[in-house]
C-alpha cells in the first residue's frame, strides 16, 4: 500500500476524534536551523466556519486495533481497510506537508496495535524525531494510550504541546458493556499523572526560567454521548471532578455516530447534536462563569433543556435570584444574568467606575438584551415586568426569540456525517 492510500484510510479514521484544538501553547521559536513555529494564540490561523481550526496533519498511526470497542469504527471485528504508518512516515508527512504551507502542526493519535506500550513508543519516536532530529518548533498534540506506562506518559509531555487521554464513556458499568478490554484505571492513572507533572513544571519553570516544560497546552479528554445510558447531570459532575482532580485544559463532548452494528449500542435515527451542543454550553458554566454541576442540574432534573441554554434554563428556575441592578451588582452576579458574558460582565463593571450604566449603553456593552431584558433592572428601572411568572417569561423568550434553539454541528472537520 502506498502513502496516499494510508493517508487516506488513517486521515479518515482520525475524524472522529473531536479534541483537536490546538490553542494555548507558546514555544520560543525552532531551533537554530529548525523548521515551524507556534504562538501564544495557537499555531494554526485558518479556521472553519464551525470555529475550529482545520491546519493540523491528524491522522492515526495505524487503525489495526486489537481491542473489540463496540462504538469504534477501528474495532478488530469490524470489515474496514487497515494500514499503518511508521515513525519515519509520519514525521516526513508532518514535515512535507508544513514545508507546502499545508499545515502548521500535527494531531497524532493511534489505534492499539500489539499493546499499549508498544504503540505509545513508536508515537512518542515520531515526537522526539521531530523535535531532536529535524528541529521542528511547530504544535504537536498527542494522544495517550492508556495502560502504557508512566515513563512513555514522561516522555510525551516533554515533547509534545499537548497531551490527552480520551476516557470514552461517562461510567465504569458503560465501560464494561461497550469496551470491556479497557479499564478505568489504566485510564485516570496516566490523567492524574499528566496532572501532576503539569502542575510541577510549572513550579519548576518559576524557579528555573530554563526547565523543561511538560505539555506546555495542557491536557484533554473526550467524551462519547449518547452511546450509553448516563444523564446530562453525570456527564457533567464527571467533568467537574476532572477539572479539579486532573488539572485539566478542556472536556470535549462527541455525539455518538453510529458506525458499527452491535446489539449494545443504541438505534439512532441521528447523532445527538443539539445534547453535545447543550453540553458544550454547560461545561462553559463549569469553566468561566462559577457554577457547579449541581446547580445546573440534579437527580430530580438530570437532563438539559433543549428550548435554552443551560444558564436561561438555570434563571427560569431561579425567579427569586431576579431581577439584577446592573448599576450595584458585583461580577459573579452579572455573569448568572442570561445574555451577559465574560467580556460584557467586564465591560459593565470597568463602565460603573466612570458613570451609570444606561438602558441605551446596554447593547453598546455587548449585553444580548432579548434575553437580559427579563431579568434586569437599570438604575431601578425594569426593561420588562418582572412580576411575571417564569412560564410566561419562558413563553415571551420563546416567542421573542430568546432562545438559541438551532440545529448545531458538531464540531469536527468536515465529511463525518456522509
Amino acid at each position: 500500500m502506498d502513502t496516499l492510500a494510508k493517508l487516506q484510510i488513517l486521515s479518515g479514521a482520525a475524524r472522529y476524534d473531536a479534541s483537536c484544538a490546538s490553542s494555548g501553547s507558546r514555544r520560543e521559536g525552532a531551533p537554530p536551523g529548525g523548521t515551524g513555529n507556534t504562538s501564544q494564540s495557537g499555531i494554526c490561523h485558518s479556521w472553519s466556519d464551525d470555529g475550529r481550526c482545520i491546519s493540523l496533519l491528524k491522522l492515526l498511526l495505524s487503525n489495526d486495533c486489537r481491542y473489540d470497542c463496540a462504538y469504534c469504527v477501528n474495532r478488530v471485528s469490524n470489515q474496514v481497510p487497515r494500514a499503518s504508518f511508521t515513525a519515519r512516515d509520519v514525521v516526513d508527512l508532518t514535515l512535507e506537508f508544513y514545508r507546502r504551507n499545508y499545515i502548521e502542526g500535527l494531531f497524532l493519535s493511534s489505534a492499539v496495535m500489539q499493546s499499549p506500550d508498544q504503540t505509545m513508543e513508536r508515537m512518542v519516536r515520531v515526537a522526539e524525531t521531530l523535535r531532536i532530529e529535524e528541529r521542528f518548533g511547530g504544535y504537536i498534540h498527542m494522544k495517550i494510550i492508556p495502560g502504557c506506562s508512566s515513563e512513555l506518559v514522561r516522555r510525551a509531555g516533554l515533547y509534545a504541546d499537548r497531551i490527552s487521554v480520551n476516557i470514552e464513556l461517562p461510567s465504569q458499568a458503560s465501560l464494561q458493556r461497550l469496551a470491556p478490554q479497557k479499564e478505568k484505571a489504566a485510564i485516570l492513572e496516566p490523567m492524574a499523572l499528566i496532572g501532576r507533572e503539569i502542575q510541577e513544571s510549572l513550579v519548576e519553570r518559576k524557579k528555573i526560567r530554563s526547565a523543561p516544560r511538560f505539555a506546555p497546552a495542557g491536557q484533554s479528554t473526550q467524551m462519547i454521548i449518547g452511546a450509553s445510558p448516563e444523564t446530562d447531570f453525570q456527564i457533567l459532575r464527571l467533568s467537574q471532578g476532572l477539572y479539579k482532580k486532573m488539572n485539566l485544559k478542556r472536556v470535549y463532548y462527541s455525539a455518538y455516530v453510529p458506525v458499527s452494528d452491535d446489539n449494545r449500542l443504541p438505534v439512532l435515527a441521528a447523532p445527538p447534536l443539539l445534547r453535545e451542543h447543550r453540553l458544550y454550553q454547560a461545561d462553559w458554566l463549569l469553566r468561566f462563569y462559577g457554577f457547579s454541576a449541581e446547580e445546573i442540574l440534579s437527580d430530580d432534573a438530570p437532563h438539559l433543556d433543549e428550548s435554552f441554554d443551560p444558564k436561561t434554563a438555570w434563571a427560569l428556575r431561579h425567579p427569586e435570584f431576579f431581577p439584577v441592578e446592573i448599576n450595584r451588582a458585583d461580577y459573579a452576579t452579572l455573569l448568572r444574568v442570561p445574555g451577559i458574558g465574560v467580556t460584557s460582565a467586564k465591560r459593565i463593571v470597568a463602565a460603573r467606575r466612570f458613570s451609570l450604566i444606561t438602558p441605551e449603553g446596554m447593547k453598546k456593552i455587548g449585553v444580548v438584551m432579548k434575553r437580559a431584558k427579563y431579568f434586569i433592572t437599570c438604575s431601578g428601572r425594569p426593561f420588562e415586568k418582572t412580576d411575571r411568572q417564569p412560564a410566561l417569561i419562558r413563553q415571551q423568550l420563546l416567542l421573542g426569540e430568546g432562545s438559541d434553539l438551532m440545529s448545531p454541528r458538531q464540531l469536527v472537520l468536515p465529511g463525518l456525517y456522509v
